[in-house]
């Protein structure tokens, strides 16, 4: 009955499992076909409606499962009885930009969200993760749709870029933000791996190639690179910051030496708008969608994180973090 080529036929015994090739839990289920014989096999009725029961519960509980998994689209309201406003929220060190861009498209998407309040409580990041989301958000203000900026305790560096694609930000008097400036951190383990013995062997294809490794001391030459590499990014940030807050570069670069503000001290230099709470945004959000009522304040209610997520899924995540070789980092070290 198992006709492959290259496969010996097999015997089923629920004791011992099969012979060869076949996998022993499939002999859990196949004695409810019937008896296997080198001719063929008898199916009885009954047996094959017990076999087509199981197979349909499978499928249910199958359903039932990508039915859960698939909740993370609703909402939870956070407060307000009016017209939904959406809110989105970036916590932690800015490390992949994927789901926070895929939430701010799903709110930009949805006609019943009239505005959006990004909350950001965050000491930034990944240079490249900061401007997929920094797009995103101008991508929702640019569709017309209001998008307010709501700074937690920390809004710096990756965070405050992010920030100033939105059409107005509201921090709390005591919020740490600013930190404008690019950061590359490059450990030296070469002293530790010569006390233990253990030597480097590298080939490589051109002088640079293993630029910033940290098995060994950096050049001059190789210094000089990386601070070019440095400014570059630092020259993206400033003119961003500049662009989006009508600064001029000339003065806004005497502050943009990566030092922290607070709250008051920033919307002094004109790095925020105004001075308020998380509510104070929503309302902020909801005036410039034209709206009358306080707004219903929703976010995304997303699942909870798996084992295997833990385990497997962030692993990507966690490596960006400790990774020792350079990157380019908008981010606060404080």
């Amino acid at each position: 009955m198992f006709a492959a080529k290259g496969y010996l036929p097999a015997r089923c015994d629920a004791s011992r499992g099969f012979s060869i090739d076949f996998v022993p839990i499939f002999c859990y289920t196949w004695p409810l076909l019937g008896s296997w014989t080198a001719e063929g096999a008898m199916v009885k009725k009954q047996d094959l409606t017990i076999l087509l029961f199981l197979i349909g519960l499978l499928v249910v509980a199958a359903v039932a499962v990508a039915w859960i998994l698939g909740r993370g689209e609703q909402e939870e309201v956070i407060g307000g009885r009016g017209e939904r406003v959406g809110l989105v929220e970036v916590r932690g060190v800015i490390v992949e930009a994927e789901p926070i861009v895929r939430q701010l498209e799903r709110f930009r998407k949805d006609r019943g969200i009239r505005a959006i309040v990004l909350r950001v409580d965050s000491p930034g990041g990944g240079v490249a993760a900061s401007q997929e989301i920094y797009e995103e958000v101008r991508r929702v203000r640019d569709s017309g749709k209001p998008i307010v900026c709501s700074m937690g305790s920390v809004a710096a560096s990756g965070g405050y870029y992010i920030a100033v694609g939105c059409n107005k930000i509201v921090a709390n008097p005591g919020t740490t933000t600013g930190s404008i400036g690019v950061i590359a951190e490059i450990p030296r383990v070469d002293r530790l791996l010569k006390r233990l013995g253990v030597e480097i062997a590298v080939v490589k294809s051109g002088r640079y190639k293993d630029i910033g490794s940290p098995y060994r001391e950096m050049t001059p030459d190789e210094r000089r690179l990386l601070q070019e590499w440095i400014d570059d990014a630092y020259d993206q940030f400033l003119h961003t910051v500049s662009r989006e807050r009508d600064i001029p570069v000339d003065s806004l670069r005497p502050v943009a030496d990566g030092r922290v503000f607070t709250g008051r001290q920033a919307m002094k230099l004109g790095l925020v708008d105004t001075l308020g709470t998380l509510r104070d945004a929503a309302r902020l959000a909801g005036k410039l969608a034209g709206l009358r009522e306080e707004p219903k304040l929703v976010r995304p209610v997303t699942r909870r994180i798996s084992v295997w997520d833990v385990l497997f899924g962030k692993v990507q995540g966690l490596r960006e973090l400790v990774r020792p070789w350079p990157k380019l980092k908008y981010q606060w070290a404080g």
